[in-house]
């Protein structure tokens, strides 16, 4: 959809549209919006039935839990976000976090943990709304990419892996590790119930079927009516050991109550930070991929805000933590939704649903279920980025490999933590190491064709085309050494910046150093420190350290350091210009003109020509 410009002239409406977003494109709702909304509201809820079932399963929450998430989240986040293709509800990265932090608390399904949930849900809130309202949304830019792909491929896994037992109708005792799960599946192989195993089968062939057929189809619904068809065939004929889901209470989320005692709250924080990161990442990367196809603005701010209310009201009513859905959300975009009423109309969509098929989920056996979540988890991972990750980077590849491996085997919420540690630790590492070139004039960018005279051409010539020495074999003036820092010059990177110049002065012999500023987007106090400190090194060595290109808004920060003040204002050039003409008077005074042949710098051939 393309993008419709509104003018408002009314400053109060301004005002209104920040505390209330969605009055910036109600204007763009029309008749055929409203009717582009609808379908694909509908189509949505039709996908998010089984899913959601699935998910809550997987979040340790009765199935019902996932429907009620999906009806009440979608609404507030749509209002109060900024993507207009966003839909939010159950998702399973944040399932089985949510899972790894309260499980720990309480038996999973038990009313115990429905509430720890629910209040799980208003401290992730809680965050989200504070980040928002900070300005924060763009923290979750420093998170790696790789670091959510490495997270949902073992997130994936241990679906799968909490799942087998469902599938090939066998015990293993609950809260098993990953390992033990696998031990326990192997020393069953003998007890597998063939039956179970083959709805499960049944399931996930009509599911993958229907997928491949058309990937607009409800494919998970179709799957879970075949598993139950098939289920329904064996208990009749007298079939044992086919557990079913049971019967979905038939009625709309009712009304919750978090619970605010200190020491319940004390447990949750810890656990609720990961899922809020998480989720906030979810959404945001969900909402910028769709959005570069639709060429809309996202708000990160805006998106925190509305996932952060979302939360919050959904602990309200009878729903756990969500975030943006990439299954939904793609769905929403693909069946052509216009505006955010496509998530209000999904949702109210899917209470109708509820209401009139709750009674049919009594015949849905615990194996499809397990089936769905199998291709749930499959969906998961990346297997395309995963190789070209591999592929392209070592360090990005150490990143993927230990956050998929502490996922596996560690708590999960220490397993984000070390991939985006991992991740700072990286970009700290590569940043604390800028790019610095060498420069010097090039002398074939300044003659003139239609110039004979090569001494006419510098006569008409005043200024100095600068080439990268390592590019081309260009002469570099004996006394003088151009440097350009392509990156900012802050905390992390000061050692290797200082081991630099240093180099530069007692390694060449060079003590009149210019550093091009025109790549450096920041210089922060221990930067404008140890840039005093070098400056006054080499004046003390008969130099000096001089600045050329600096940007307006680094040379106002730079100043306030006092910096500026201290190395001398007449050691900073806005036009190179002018800076040679000074510096090659500076050094010609000094005496160390007089022999050199080079003459590198036009100011050099006008006063041998002088």
């Amino acid at each position: 959809m393309a993008e419709q410009k509104h003018t408002y002239q009314s400053p109060l409406l301004n005002k209104l549209m920040v505390v209330f977003p969605f009055l910036a494109w109600l204007p763009l709702v029309t008749r055929d919006t409203v009717k582009a909304d609808l379908i694909a509201g509908i189509t949505n809820a039709v996908v998010v039935l089984p899913q959601g079932m699935a998910v809550a399963i997987i979040a340790g929450m009765p199935p019902e839990y996932g429907l009620y998430t999906a009806m009440v989240t979608p609404i507030v986040a749509a209002m109060f976000g900024s993507s207009r293709h966003l839909i939010s509800g159950p998702t399973t990265a944040i399932g089985i976090v949510m899972f790894s932090a309260i499980s720990v608390y309480a038996q999973p399904g038990t009313d115990q943990y429905v509430a720890l949930a629910i209040t799980l849900t208003f401290l992730v809130g809680i965050y989200q709304l504070a980040f928002g309202l900070a300005r924060l949304g763009v923290l979750v830019n420093f998170v790696s990419h790789t670091v959510v792909i490495g997270f949902t491929a073992g997130a994936a896994i241990l679906i799968a892996t909490k799942q087998i037992k469902n599938v090939l109708g066998i015990h293993v005792p609950k809260g098993e590790t990953f390992l033990h799960t696998w031990v326990d599946v192997w020393d069953q192989l003998g007890d597998i119930n063939y039956y179970v195993m083959a709805i499960a089968a049944i399931t996930i062939v009509t599911a993958a079927t229907f997928k491949m057929i058309n990937k607009k189809l409800p494919a998970l619904l179709f799957g879970l009516v075949a598993g139950s068809v098939v289920a329904w065939f064996f208990n009749n004929n007298g079939t044992v050991g086919i557990e079913l889901v049971g019967t979905i209470p038939r009625h709309l989320p009712e009304l919750t109550m978090p619970m605010f005692d200190i020491k319940t709250l004390r447990e949750l924080a810890p656990g609720a930070f990961p899922v809020a990161l998480l989720a906030l990442i979810e959404a945001v990367s969900i909402s910028r991929a769709i959005a570069t196809k639709t060429h809309q603005r996202i708000d990160g701010n805006q998106e925190f805000i509305g996932q952060g209310l979302s939360n919050i009201v959904a602990s309200f009513f009878s729903s756990y933590a969500g975030s943006g859905s990439f299954v939904r959300s793609s769905v929403n975009y693909e069946s052509g939704a216009q505006t955010p009423l496509s998530a209000v109309f999904a949702a109210i969509a899917l209470a109708l649903i509820v209401l009139l098929i709750a009674p049919l989920s009594g015949y849905l056996p615990i194996a499809s279920m397990g089936g769905v979540i199998f291709l749930v988890a499959y969906s998961l991972i990346d297997v395309k980025q995963i190789r070209h990750v591999i592929q392209s980077s070592t360090s990005e590849t150490a990143i993927l490999l230990t956050t998929f491996l502490s996922t596996l085997f560690l708590e999960l919420e220490f397993a984000i933590y070390l991939g985006v540690l991992l991740s700072l630790i990286i970009f700290l590492a590569r940043t604390s190491t800028p790019e610095i070139v060498a420069l010097a004039p090039d002398v074939d960018k300044v003659k003139d064709k239609h110039i004979l005279s090569e001494i006419e051409t510098y006569r008409q010539s005043d200024t100095n085309e600068l080439i990268d020495v390592d590019t081309k074999p260009v002469d570099e003036c004996p006394e003088l050494k151009i440097i350009r820092i392509d990156m900012s010059i802050y905390f992390g990177s000061l050692n290797f910046i200082q081991s630099k110049l240093y180099k530069i002065s007692e390694t060449e012999k060079r003590h009149h150093i210019v550093i091009d500023c025109e790549s450096v987007n920041f210089i922060d106090l221990a930067g404008a420190e140890m840039l005093c400190e070098e400056a006054d090194r080499l004046e003390a060595e008969g130099g000096g350290l001089y600045f050329t290109g600096m940007k307006p808004k680094v040379y106002q920060a730079f100043s306030k350091t006092h910096a500026i003040a201290h190395i001398g204002n007449n050691h900073f050039f806005d036009k190179k210009k002018d800076m040679f003409k000074t510096l090659h008077r500076l050094i010609r005074r000094q005496g160390k003109c007089d022999d050199c042949q080079l003459k590198v710098f036009v100011e050099c051939r006008k006063a041998q020509e002088t």
